[in-house]
């Protein structure tokens, strides 16, 4: 076992565990646990985020949902929904994931499979520290669309096309805004408050999508 502590979260490593062990793990745990799982060729990622990771990752979600709002658009939010696949012996509990061009075929589901519903649009993943398990290659296996992935201070935006992650500068999902200015209003917000700050990215959202109309 091998433990990571940062100030924003926790990581700790088990090898050599099985798919069915990890699986079993996820069932024990549970919905209320507070950790977040990963599995990767025999390797188990438990993260338990600390406040620094945690607010970071409400407050993005936070803006995801006024930009979904502003360009007039239908989302469901599905935080750390479980991401497993059988036949790959892969997966993940991401800090967030959203479903938006799919919203409609998961929009009365209290319950979402995988096996037979789609995967979500996108999935965040917050790592102040990073992760053991490489996210790009599982995500892009899973053949989750878009994958975000912030470090504290950056917001990478990555999109999957022949199996594998391309980073963008421009998320294709919220194109003309461009998502990797999120980080300056976080650090807005540790100055003016989360509230102050949603109000300013509306308006900063609102000034883009009009300029793109004109």
């Amino acid at each position: 076992m091998v433990a990571i502590i940062t100030p924003a979260e926790n990581r700790v490593l088990l090898q050599n565990i099985s798919w069915q062990t990890f699986k079993t793990m996820l069932a024990e745990m549970g919905s209320e646990s507070n950790s977040r799982l990963a599995y990767d060729n025999g390797t188990v990622e438990i993260i338990t985020p600390q406040m620094p990771h945690e607010n970071s990752n409400r407050l993005i979600e936070v803006f995801v949902g006024v930009l979904c709002e502003e360009l007039g658009w239908e989302i469901k939010r599905a935080g750390s929904l479980t991401l497993t696949r059988d036949d790959l012996q892969r997966g993940a509990e991401p800090d967030s994931s959203y479903y938006i061009q799919n919203e409609a075929l998961v929009r009365d589901k209290e319950n979402i499979d995988l096996a037979t519903d789609p995967l979500p649009d996108l999935v965040l993943e917050v790592e102040y520290s990073r992760s053991a398990i490489d996210k790009l290659k599982l995500y892009a296996a899973m053949g989750v669309p878009e994958f975000w992935r912030y470090n504290g201070s950056v917001l990478r935006v990555y999109t999957l096309a022949g199996g594998q992650y391309s980073e963008v500068e421009t998320s294709p999902t919220f194109a003309p805004v461009s998502v990797k200015e999120i980080p300056q209003f976080m650090q807005e917000a540790k100055k003016n408050g989360e509230i102050a700050t949603t109000r300013a990215f509306r308006a900063w959202v609102q000034q883009k999508i009009s300029a793109r109309e004109k």
